[in-house]
């Protein structure tokens, strides 16, 4: 623990904000979903490490990278089984762009065009027409 992990306020379930470094792969804090303000930091070598490790969960909904170097970005982004990977930044959204999970992640997407097809129902018809009428 670096620092925070303490309560915070008398009401309701709220923690301060949290970091934790040297986490083992194994941590509930580094293999699920940790909906709260808490940051891991866990040491790699390589880039081919971290995409496995990264990988290596039953969840996906979201990653990010950080580099100067747009190869290892693009190569990240295309690796990593996550419904989002923002790049030198976190959280951006935008209405246009989907946004949800891989994996147990959850199915379907919010926002954007594919999140509107959930609200639609496809319907095909068909008509034979009589040769007069072609």
């Amino acid at each position: 623990l670096q620092c925070g992990g303490k309560r915070y306020g008398k009401k309701g379930y709220f923690i301060e904000p949290t970091v934790l470094s040297d986490v083992p792969d194994d941590n509930v804090c580094a293999k699920e979903e940790i909906f709260g303000p808490v940051q891991t930091i866990i040491r790699f070598r390589t880039v081919e490490e971290v995409v496995e490790r990264a990988n290596n969960s039953v969840y996906g909904l979201a990653s990010a990278v950080l580099t100067h170097d747009l190869d290892i970005a693009m190569k990240m982004s295309q690796q990593l089984r996550a419904g989002s990977v923002w790049v030198n930044c976190y959280d951006i959204f935008a209405t246009q762009a989907p946004f949800g999970g891989y994996k147990q992640s959850g199915t379907g997407r919010e926002l954007g065009e594919y999140g509107l097809q959930q609200y639609s129902e496809v319907k095909t018809v068909t008509i034979r027409l009589s040769s007069k009428n072609s």
